[in-house]
């Protein structure tokens, strides 16, 4: 983002994250980022989906540093299971950011430890499938302004910057996107638990569930296309 200092920090966990100066927050918790991601959207997203079924599409609402694709990839790799992945992002971090991220020190059973690096160089809005079994495209959007086709999607995960930092990403013209987008049965998963956002979403026709958060958060939010 054009006048956003990006600056690479440790969590607690010891995995990298990114804090933007633009809106004083991190792109995950200062607990843990790998520690978030996989208790967010893999273990109470992807894991629940999985139990249904092998062949997988995902819609990502911030890209980021590629963290949540990255684990993705690698429970599809694990598990063999087959996933689609559509990342969407308006403010990528740039190639450099990217090549100094630590997460191959943590999931150093990849077979390839330059797979982030090569998700970043990806060229943009081209489907790349690695592996024979993930399918990654990243979208350059606005999550506002973002079109999707209806009904194409078993999992989303809504990671964008907390309300307080960017609330128009959580206002229901947003939200709406992302309900149209998912199949019957689908389901959105994000780490955050506001009141105001579950009421939102709960009036554009989802249920919602309350989840235990990890660590450093109380709760997160489970939402779930009937």
């Amino acid at each position: 983002m054009e006048g956003d200092i990006r600056t690479i920090i440790e969590t607690s966990d010891g995995s990298h994250t990114i804090l933007s100066d633009r809106f004083q927050v991190s792109y995950h918790s200062k607990y843990g980022a790998i520690q978030e991601s996989n208790h967010v959207f893999l273990a109470n997203g992807l894991h629940p989906v999985a139990i249904k079924q092998h062949h997988i599409s995902i819609l990502e609402m911030g890209f980021g540093t590629g963290l949540n694709a990255l684990l993705s990839f690698r429970e599809a790799w694990l598990n063999h299971w087959t996933v689609v992945y559509h990342a969407v992002e308006a403010y990528p971090i740039s190639l450099e950011q990217a090549q100094q991220l630590n997460y191959h020190e943590w999931l150093n059973d990849l077979d390839d430890p330059a797979l982030l690096v090569h998700f970043h160089q990806q060229d943009w809005d081209t489907d790349v499938t690695y592996n024979d079994i993930f399918t990654l495209k990243k979208i350059a959007s606005k999550f506002e302004s973002l079109q999707l086709p209806k009904e194409s999607y078993d999992l989303v995960y809504y990671d964008a910057f907390a309300p307080s930092a960017q609330p128009e990403l959580w206002e229901a013209n947003v939200l709406k996107i992302m309900y149209e987008a998912l199949k019957q049965g689908g389901m959105l998963v994000t780490y955050c638990a506001k009141g105001s956002v579950k009421r939102t979403l709960k009036s554009l026709g989802f249920l919602i569930e309350e989840l235990p958060g990890p660590p450093g958060k109380r709760e997160m939010t489970r939402a779930i296309k009937p």
